[in-house]
């Protein structure tokens, strides 16, 4: 079996790749360039990609896409596309207001199932849930398909052992973005928080290994259970994070990281403090 390829199976029968590229960027870092990156992330293997409406970049992420179908790179089976649509679906009145200040997660979660019926989508998730919606999902009436997945920040100062246990139990995938603690996109990220990558924890074990601290990072999400974003510009980082696949880490590596564990939370988010449905005022 070709590393490479590893798949967790998602709750809807479909798989995910375990390493997936994540293609935001900060926002001075030219449109065209998502262009290029993602095709050579493809080029050197990665198979399932990760976007957004809000990343603003979905056109050339999909040109790159078709680009790699094209020369014969990939097949469209083989890649795994992750977008995450904006307020088109959240429930609006006949003039297009919000019919509520909190966005009703249920019916939101009923028009992304249209899509599923209707092949728009071959699998629905949803993203920074903590386990309460998560649970408003999964008690809702008629409910008919669960949640595939679940993306939130997760890396070792913020492992999310409660909400990874929690959606576990109710066959829900874990999905890590900021996974090397995040770049410093202006508006989004923290940036008084430490460097993760700088960690002593993490650079013994990952000078140990003969392997970066991001590639340690990395190994740690998928050792347990979880599905991990990388992102980057860089294509000599890109490509090393192909090795992801390359090591293992051992029970003893495993648990001095999750020692390092401290709840430190780069994307917080800090204009939605205060909105009904802000997600990280919960625990997990």
């Amino acid at each position: 079996m070709d590393l490479k390829s590893q798949k967790v199976k998602l709750n809807d029968g479909h798989f995910i790749p375990v390493l997936g590229f994540g293609t935001v960027a900060p926002e001075e870092v030219p449109k065209s360039e998502a262009l290029e990156v993602t095709k050579f992330a493809i080029e050197v293997g990665f198979r399932h990609l990760d976007c957004a409406r809000v990343y603003r970049n979905e056109e050339q992420v999909g040109q790159a896409i078709r680009s790699k179908i094209a020369d014969g790179t990939v097949k469209r089976e083989d890649i795994f596309y992750t977008s995450k649509p904006g307020e088109e679906l959240y429930p609006k009145d006949e003039n297009g207001k919000l019919i509520a200040d909190s966005v009703d997660l249920c019916r939101t979660w009923e028009a992304l199932e249209k899509c599923k019926d209707t092949g728009l989508a071959k699998s629905i998730g949803v993203s920074n849930f903590n386990h309460k919606q998560l649970e408003k999902i999964l008690n809702k009436p008629g409910l008919k398909y669960k949640p595939v997945c679940n993306q939130v920040e997760c890396h070792p100062y913020l492992n999310q052992r409660k909400l990874l246990d929690f959606c576990k139990s109710h066959d829900i995938v874990l999905v890590a973005y900021s996974a090397l603690g995040s770049q410093r996109v202006k508006g989004w990220v923290n940036p008084n928080h430490p460097v993760l990558l700088e960690d002593p924890v993490l650079s013994a074990i990952a000078q140990k290994h003969k392997k970066t601290a991001a590639l340690v990072a990395l190994r740690y999400q998928i050792q347990r259970g979880v599905v991990v974003l990388a992102k980057g510009n860089n294509k000599k980082w890109i490509k090393e994070n192909m090795q992801v696949f390359d090591f293992e880490l051992t029970p003893e590596d495993m648990k001095a990281i999750d020692g390092l564990d401290s709840n430190i939370r780069y994307c917080d988010f800090q204009p939605g403090i205060g909105h009904p449905e802000f997600p990280f005022s919960e625990e997990y």
